[in-house]
């Protein structure tokens, strides 16, 4: 009220306004492959996001693979739902392609965060997404500002490094193994690693042998790539051009082999290379071609088996794939990291459709798009045409 001699008069007040918007959700489903065992969110990550305004739901047990309880992520503020609740959120993450029946169970619009892995990707499940208009994300395809790829090269230091360890694992193993270090002692020579490929995998994985004092070579079609190599590792590491004599040479004597790919093609070891190679020599294929680089080599899925159990004996040649599936808890901490910063912006630009609008490392990314393929790889998976992405996003 506002008082004077006159007669009392009621001041006006402002009527309360809601400005409230609905929150959006993220979906932590059970990985629909049993071979990927790594999880895109810690309890922790999982909190940050939801102190930003984002709701979680989690598919009760989904984050066994990287030993976190269901009451660790309650107690971090996240919803412990069914499988069907964790799918139908605004924006789902799974590294692993949903299965068929997952992609039905989605909210129709929705966003999927996932791994471009075309070996695992069907053309039934393409059309599937394509059919309920998924915004599907590569998050391994997302560019930074600085034109990084943030979540392919975590995963890929990720993987050199758990190489690594696990091959010291393996040749220090009495029972299975050769018994050995991977580093020398006073008079004993080193164990021997070839490292064929110079990005970060292979980076990871040299640092990783010569820190346990491995004598490490570097192999790679690249030079430029094998100079700021060789910057950055140091004289420990001796790198090379791939000439065929010298690579065999290095393959016949090696202990460890470790393959990340190669530009501009990629190397094949064939049976009668292989055979000269030691027998007990322990070889990883870092890449999606999940052993291609070895074809006559036994393959053994580490996300399925430990090193321990893996039956590695002296006398045979395995070729290991999927590294870094034996550290899906180290995966995930580096991982929601990496989601944190992207969620974060995506939720500031407001919508999926004004960060692809704005974003142009996340405009790379997109592999469909309100019911279009926007990437000519995912586009050939599904057997339709491609379609540029700014055509939508102009319109829009």
């Amino acid at each position: 009220m506002i008082f004077s001699d006159a007669e009392p008069i009621p001041a006006p007040a402002m009527a309360p306004v809601k400005t409230s918007r609905r929150r959006l959700t993220i979906g932590l489903p059970r990985s629909a492959d049993a071979a990927e065992r790594r999880f895109p969110l810690t309890p922790e990550g999982a909190a940050m996001l939801i102190e930003r305004g984002l709701g979680v739901n989690m598919e009760a047990g989904a984050s066994e693979s990287i030993h976190y309880t269901d009451t660790r992520y309650s107690a971090a503020g996240v919803s412990i739902v069914r499988r069907p609740s964790a799918l139908g959120c605004d924006m789902v993450i799974s590294l692993a392609p949903p299965s068929v029946d997952d992609i039905r169970a989605m909210r129709r619009g929705a966003v999927l965060f996932m791994l471009f892995d075309a070996s695992r990707l069907s053309a039934e499940s393409t059309r599937a997404l394509l059919d309920r208009h998924i915004i599907v994300i590569a998050i391994d395809l997302i560019r930074d500002d600085a034109e990084h790829t943030p979540f392919a090269d975590i995963l890929a230091e990720i993987d050199g490094r758990a190489a690594l360890a696990c091959a010291g694992s393996l040749l220090a193993d009495s029972v299975h193994g050769k018994g050995i270090l991977l580093g020398g002692i006073a008079g004993i020579v080193p164990c021997e690693v070839t490292v064929i490929g110079s990005g970060i995998a292979a980076r990871a994985a040299a640092r990783a042998a010569s820190g346990a004092g491995a004598m490490v070579r570097m192999f790679d079609n690249d030079v430029y790539r094998l100079r700021d190599a060789s910057r950055e590792l140091g004289s420990w590491v001796i790198t090379s051009a791939i000439h065929t004599h010298v690579l065999h040479n290095a393959l016949r004597s090696a202990d460890v082999v470790v393959y990340t790919g190669c530009q501009p093609a990629d190397v094949v070891i064939g049976s009668d290379v292989a055979a000269t190679m030691k027998k007990g020599v322990i070889v990883f294929d870092l890449t999606n071609g999940r052993g291609a680089a070895f074809p006559s080599m036994q393959t053994v899925d580490l996300a399925k088996a430990s090193p321990a159990g893996t039956g590695n004996k002296i006398n045979t040649r395995l070729c290991y794939i999927n590294a870094g599936g034996a550290v899906p808890r180290t995966a995930a901490m580096a991982l929601s990291n990496t989601f944190f910063t992207l969620l974060t912006r995506v939720v500031d630009f407001d919508s999926i459709d004004n960060a692809l609008k704005f974003i142009p490392g996340l405009q790379c990314a997109a592999l469909a798009f309100l019911g279009k393929a926007v990437n000519p790889a995912f586009a050939r998976i599904a057997d339709v045409r491609s379609v540029d992405i700014n055509i939508f996003l102009n319109l829009s």
